[in-house]
């Protein structure tokens, strides 16, 4: 029989801009991230300039895009990310992020990641898809796509580009862009679908409130799971809303790693505590009276009750018809060494 055997999950902390442009707030993330038992933690290098177009037309008049500022509130500078980055290697944990422009992707390859994120918003971003994995490759570094608001056509095409570039060290995530998603927004039969697809390694990236699409998507073979994080659900910025706090991450990485263990094959399947059980709730065959020595044992003799004894219930017709080799007392439980072959 041939098993479908799950790799262990790989868990990333998603920090994103929860720092608020705080150092020392993003250094207290690292430690919920490591707290928490994730492998890694990964932030957003956002330089607005090279994400948002720098003017709209409000009531036709051209204004300087408030998001632009918004997003200036909420940036660490270069300096920053490299005291970031050692010491969540410190830590032991891997260090990476999502970078939008040439600028941030530069900035992330001079901490050595062992990963790149293209976050859902850039999976048709061709071009900049490439200049990443020229990147990557030079650095030995794997991508990981994200594919919310996206098509499977489109998915295929990003996929396509590159692999046609020789890339094919790809992490591929499902994704629901909807900050929360609900469980029946998930469409967590996609994992099947992108794992048959593409046969690169599939992930998560959770957006619900809760474990439980985590817990479907592992049985699917998910191995990549992501989630938001904060200090403080409260904060004014762009993801504390729908991010996890330290206790309910915590929870969300033990549930993840519980549903793993349950779901891998053992050989074993009887475990100690199940004996004991067992032992307790099985039926096993007593003498429902005194037997004498030659009587022949008939079924209203037997009494098939708890606790299990030595001849289960599915035994019986070992020893109905048989004679009694000697004597056996009321309630003693049958064994073969007390009826003649």
């Amino acid at each position: 029989m041939e098993l479908n055997l799950i790799a262990k999950p790989y868990i990333i902390a998603e920090a994103g801009t929860n720092h608020n442009g705080s150092v020392d707030v993003a250094l207290k993330l690292v430690d919920l991230a490591k707290n928490a038992g994730a492998n890694s933690v990964k932030f957003q290098i956002i330089n607005p300039e090279g994400l948002y177009i720098p003017f709209i037309y409000i009531d036709g008049v051209s204004k300087p895009n408030p998001v632009i500022e918004q997003r200036k509130k909420f940036m660490l500078t270069d300096y920053e990310y490299e005291k970031v980055a050692s010491y969540t290697k410190e830590l032991g944990l891997d260090f990476s992020a999502s970078v939008f422009d040439e600028k941030s992707l530069n900035l992330l390859l001079k901490f050595d990641p062992e990963y790149i994120k293209i976050a859902s918003c850039d999976l048709n971003n061709i071009s900049f898809l490439k200049k990443v994995a020229e990147k990557a490759t030079e650095k030995k570094a794997y991508i990981i796509l994200s594919t919310g608001m996206s098509l499977l056509d489109e998915i295929e095409k990003a996929i396509s580009e590159l692999f046609n570039n020789g890339f094919k060290d790809i992490v591929i995530l499902h994704c629901v862009s909807v900050y929360p998603a609900g469980l029946k927004q998930m469409n967590l039969a996609f994992i099947d679908v992108l794992k048959n697809t593409f046969q690169f390694p599939v992930g998560l990236s959770d957006h619900t409130d809760n474990s439980i699409s985590a817990a479907i998507a592992l049985s699917k073979g998910a191995t990549y799971f992501e989630k938001h994080i904060t200090l403080d659900k409260k904060q004014e910025g762009f993801d504390h809303a729908y991010a996890s706090e330290e206790n309910d991450f915590r929870q969300y990485i033990s549930d993840i790693h519980n549903v793993y263990e349950a779901l891998q094959y053992n050989q074993i399947k009887l475990k100690d505590e199940e004996i004991n059980v067992k032992k307790r709730a099985r039926r096993s065959l007593y003498a429902i009276r005194k037997l004498e020595k030659g009587e022949i044992i008939e079924d209203e003799d037997i009494l098939i009750v708890r606790p299990e004894a030595i001849l289960n219930a599915d035994q019986v017709n070992l020893i109905l018809g048989k004679r009694c080799k000697k004597t056996i007392m009321q309630y003693q439980p049958f064994s073969l060494n007390l009826i003649e072959e």
